[in-house]
């Protein structure tokens, strides 16, 4: 089991800045991916953006350039740096964290509770 907890998040304007942060802990499992997701009313949950362990990253193009997404690996806690952000960009962000059981060696998927982000025009 991987416990989240999701930090960050609120009301700015466009064109201003957010930080959300997502700490990872657990005993039993080793931690691989994070990174983050994001769902709009009515709309299917999408990848945001994602860093392996390595820190390999991967962004989707709405947000390149304006979103950064980091991670430190001692603290288990990946950030995602938004900035000139849009109205666009209002939704439900998910902490998403891939981690290996280390029993098993087998990979599991967790998210967080999300934490809402609304830009205003």
């Amino acid at each position: 089991q991987v416990q989240l907890v999701e930090s960050g998040g609120g009301l700015v304007q466009a064109g201003g800045s957010l930080r959300l942060s997502c700490a990872a802990s657990s005993s039993i499992s080793s931690i691989n991916d994070m990174g983050w997701y994001r769902q709009a009313p009515g709309k299917q949950r999408d990848l945001v953006a994602v860093i392996t362990s390595g820190g390999s990253t991967n962004y989707a193009d709405s947000v390149k350039g304006r979103f950064t997404v980091s991670r430190d690996n001692v603290k288990n806690t990946v950030y995602l740096q938004m900035n000139s952000l849009k109205p666009d960009d209002t939704a439900v962000y998910y902490c998403y964290v891939q981690a290996t059981f280390l029993y098993t060696r087998r990979k599991y998927d967790y998210w967080g509770q999300g934490t809402q982000v609304t830009v205003s025009s």
